[in-house]
């Protein structure tokens, strides 16, 4: 066996490291683009900064849990999940919390969580699910079927809010898998015909979205109308210039920019650190979409595959929507940024992702590092509820 030195025993490691610091810098962004309007609307300055380590410490425990439950089980708990998820959805619609014109959020006690957040999850679980069946039995990925109309159900639930953002990314991450997988090239071209004349559709079902698109390719145009929070978000990260303005001295934060601890907070955490904190940022999202293709390529069968592939698509998708909107390449939509905004269900949703990816990597077959670690992982092999390694699926992700 070819023997490899690495300062890692296994791909769990880094992701670890990677998604600490990222909290890290996540938590001190929330509280340093938050205080303001937390003083002036709560008149607590820790009114955010609280919720957010709330939502943490229940995140945490739910990533602990997802990482012992081994990940197969998902799939026999799927029914269950399928009907609470429809019907939370359903209900949002009903007695839902209503702010700034959108049914979004159902209450909880004194914390309050978005259903939809949880159906990003629960769309690429089922999808994983259909589309691993159909690659054990040597069949082309299929979108015309039970579990993809689910699919498409939970995303039509979701428009009604109207969330269009996140109705794409509960059909579109499902349907990127499946494009992944292989489908047969007459529904390829059907799904890339349908694509976009469902968005087109459903920006001209409402005129605000007709406006964005257009403000989006020139928002000074109405720079004091709907370009307003595009205009401020690119001053405020050019604000920033190299090494930004400091920890907690942004100013847009002032009630300048709209939205600052939530969809724009990477714009207050880029005048704060400049260009080389936005650079950190886009390198530790890297080198977590890195480590997450390898769980995936070494997961132990093609559920684990897919699945592990679902969740990096899930974080890599919210992640450029939300880099592109702030920097002005893509229209304003309701797409938080992984770990750094604010938004207890989002992170929570992030956290249980992130501890099904690591029980799929407990689960895979061994790295080829030499160590110990590798050695122990290799023995299992041949156990009980383990594949021997001439089983492994021959799916890869990166060849």
């Amino acid at each position: 066996m070819r023997i490899r030195k690495t300062m890692w025993n296994n791909d769990a490691e880094p992701i670890l490291v990677i998604m600490i610091i990222l909290i890290v810098l996540g938590t001190i962004n929330v509280f340093s683009s938050s205080f303001v309007i937390a003083t002036t609307d709560y008149e607590n300055p820790y009114y955010f900064l609280i919720r957010h380590a709330v939502w943490l410490v229940v995140g945490f425990i739910a990533f602990v849990i997802c990482r012992k439950v081994n990940y197969r089980r998902w799939r026999d708990w799927m029914p269950m999940l399928l009907i609470g998820m429809i019907l939370a959805l359903a209900a949002v619609l009903v007695v839902g919390m209503s702010v700034n014109g959108a049914r979004r959020w159902l209450g909880v006690g004194p914390l309050s969580f978005q259903p939809a957040e949880f159906a990003k999850l629960v769309s690429l679980m089922l999808a994983a699910a259909i589309l691993s069946v159909q690659v054990k039995a040597g069949r082309p990925a299929s979108v015309m079927n039970l579990q993809f109309a689910l699919i498409v159900l939970m995303a039509g639930l979701t428009e009604l809010e109207p969330d269009m953002g996140t109705a794409c990314i509960i059909l579109g991450v499902p349907l990127i898998m499946a494009f992944v997988v292989g489908m047969t090239p007459a529904m390829t071209k059907g799904v890339l015909l349908a694509i976009p004349l469902g968005v087109v559709g459903l920006i001209t079902l409402q005129p605000y979205r007709l406006n964005r698109v257009r403000i989006m390719l020139d928002p000074w145009s109405d720079a004091q109308g709907i370009g307003y929070q595009t205009v401020q978000s690119l001053s405020t990260i050019g604000s920033g210039g190299f090494w930004g303005m400091g920890l907690g001295d942004g100013v847009s934060k002032y009630e300048y920019l709209p939205e600052a601890h939530t969809d724009f907070a990477f714009a207050i955490f880029c005048q704060e650190h400049g260009y080389v904190g936005a650079l950190m940022v886009f390198l530790l999202f890297a080198l977590l979409i890195f480590f997450c293709v390898r769980i995936a390529n070494r997961a132990a069968d093609e559920f684990g595959q897919i699945l592990a592939m679902g969740i990096m698509l899930l974080i890599l998708g919210q992640a450029l929507a939300n880099l592109a909107m702030v920097g002005g390449m893509f229209a304003v939509v309701g797409v938080p940024l992984p770990f750094i905004s604010y938004g207890g269900s989002s992170l929570l949703v992030t956290m249980i992702a992130m501890g099904m990816l690591l029980n799929i990597c407990d689960h895979g077959r061994a790295p080829d590092y030499g160590d110990a670690a590798g050695r122990k992982m290799e023995a299992v092999k041949g156990k009980p509820g383990q594949e021997a390694a001439s089983s492994r699926p021959q799916l890869r992700l990166v060849k």
